[in-house]
């Protein structure tokens, strides 16, 4: 072999290895490139959400709900659901479509078999229905509390439930909490029909059942709205349990 010869095989090995090399490097480095834009978008999500969902954080000095804040993180929250004193305080959604969605989605719209506490769009958002729904799943850190309201004590002690508006804040009493089968209320009741929601009123308050709870004090017709909040039971696929509360005061126009 020609001394020429060697020296093109010689150069070609070389150009070979150079190659292979220079493409390995841009590999790792297109690698570590990926994994620093993966983790800065990560810690983008992490500061980007509040550390935990507190009703006083996003509550202005008159008493307001920052509304615009919220829907910065999910623009279908239009409200705040609180019962005082207890551990049920939760951003209220409304799903524009899929009304499944909030059954195995958070406030962040990630999968979380606790849901979300959400009404659908038969309802309005300005709880001018005369019956607006709030569902929640039955699980400790969702409306697995409401079943609470089967213990006498707790029922006459936590009568008052709270929602904050972007503009008002309304104040419910609690008339009744008992077990219902799984009819979809909005579905099989014409509410705005005074008619039909007075009959519907007069079965709730003639209930003389054990697991039925009355406030006596509180009262309720069919020119009055309620609210009712929704939870399933445990082992009973085809029943729910209900804690319905009537509105007895609204707090519009604060000031600051």
């Amino acid at each position: 072999m020609t001394d020429m010869k060697k020296i093109r095989q010689l150069g070609g090995k070389v150009f070979l290895v150079t190659a292979v090399f220079l493409m390995c490097s841009a590999c790792q480095h297109s690698t570590a490139s990926g994994t620093n834009e993966q983790s800065t978008a990560e810690e983008g999500i992490a500061v980007s959400r509040p550390p935990s969902l507190i009703l006083a954080d996003f509550l202005t000095e008159s008493n307001r709900l920052n509304l615009p804040e919220l829907q910065q993180y999910n623009p279908e929250c239009y409200a705040w659901l609180d019962i005082p004193d207890t551990e049920m305080s939760f951003p209220l959604v409304q799903p524009s479509e899929d009304l499944s969605w909030y059954l195995s989605h958070d406030f962040f719209g990630n999968e979380d078999e606790d849901g979300c506490i959400y009404t659908e769009y038969y309802n309005s958002k300005d709880f001018g229905d005369p019956n607006t729904v709030v569902y929640g799943r039955n699980t400790a850190k969702r409306f697995g509390g409401l079943h609470q309201y089967q213990d006498r004590d707790f029922f006459d002690s936590h009568s008052e439930i709270l929602v904050y508006t972007g503009d008002e804040m309304l104040e419910y009493q609690v008339f009744a909490a008992y077990p219902f089968d799984d009819r979809h209320l909005l579905m099989n009741w014409d509410f705005w029909n005074p008619d039909v929601f007075s009959v519907y009123l007069a079965e709730i308050l003639n209930q003389r059942k054990m697991d039925v709870f009355l406030n006596p004090d509180a009262e309720v017709t069919a020119e009055d709205r309620i609210l009712t909040l929704s939870t399933g039971v445990e082992g009973e696929p085809q029943k729910r349990y209900l804690v319905q509360a009537v509105l007895v005061s609204e707090e519009r126009d604060f000031e600051g």
